[in-house]
């Protein structure tokens, strides 16, 4: 292959949103306690995103509603036009239709999602959060009192974007958000950025201490229709 094409090939699969489904996907029950049909997985990357993990993509660990797939690349394209130079990092979502193995204890009827905080290093450049075996695969990254985390700090003007911009897209695709759960402790930050106050007006932050620190990551649970489980 010519080396000038490889760039505009890969271009070509990253745009590509998700996988082609035959039928809109359907959920039942509830993120604790659901199942999912026809969910579609996320792309692995795009031009301003990756998937936190190989081995959960190829394992299907990055599966969701194909409405919330629409939600998710759509934000990211805003994203890429508002500051092309952020990177960002999405981590766990859910399995494949019929999944059987439920290792956490939400994300089970394709609505749920992670999202591993943006950072930047110490020039002031935005890089994606480090994900490896060796922190598995970033959750057992801790953030300091101060935000920061080896040369990594929150930037809390790229996650502020993100939330505002995920709200947008779920609008505009009859989607709602019912949860997003990210460390108290850090909320007055993220709420002195200038989407600020349209995140505390628009968005249902956890006000409790969730069952595990939120620091490295945000959880955000998608509102769409879902049958009740059978029985």
């Amino acid at each position: 292959m010519h080396r000038a094409l490889v760039p505009l090939l890969v271009a070509v699969l990253c745009a590509q949103p998700y996988e082609t489904v035959s039928a809109e996907s359907q959920c039942y029950g509830t993120v604790s306690k659901g199942r999912i049909e026809d969910s579609v997985k996320l792309p692995s990357g795009g031009s301003n995103f990756s998937a936190y993990s190989m081995l959960g993509t190829a394992i299907g660990r990055t599966h969701v509603h194909s409405k919330v797939a629409e939600v998710i690349v759509t934000a990211y394209a805003a994203l890429a036009a508002a500051d092309p130079s952020a990177r960002f990092v999405y981590g766990e979502t859910g399995w494949p239709s019929g999944g059987r193995i439920r290792p956490h204890r939400t994300h089970q009827n394709g609505l749920s999602v992670d999202f591993f905080v943006p950072v930047r290093n110490a020039a002031g450049k935005s890089l994606p959060l480090p994900t490896s075996i060796t922190n598995r695969l970033g959750y057992d990254i801790e953030f300091n009192a101060i935000a920061n985390y080896h040369e990594y700090g929150i930037d809390f003007l790229a996650m502020s974007e993100h939330l505002y911009q995920l709200h947008v897209a779920a609008k505009s695709k009859g989607v709602g958000i019912s949860l997003v759960i990210f460390d108290n402790a850090f909320l007055p930050q993220l709420f002195s950025t200038p989407h600020g106050p349209y995140l505390q007006q628009n968005l249902p932050f956890m006000k409790g201490k969730p069952w595990v620190r939120h620091d490295e990551h945000y959880h955000v649970d998608f509102s769409v229709p879902c049958k009740p489980n059978a029985g």
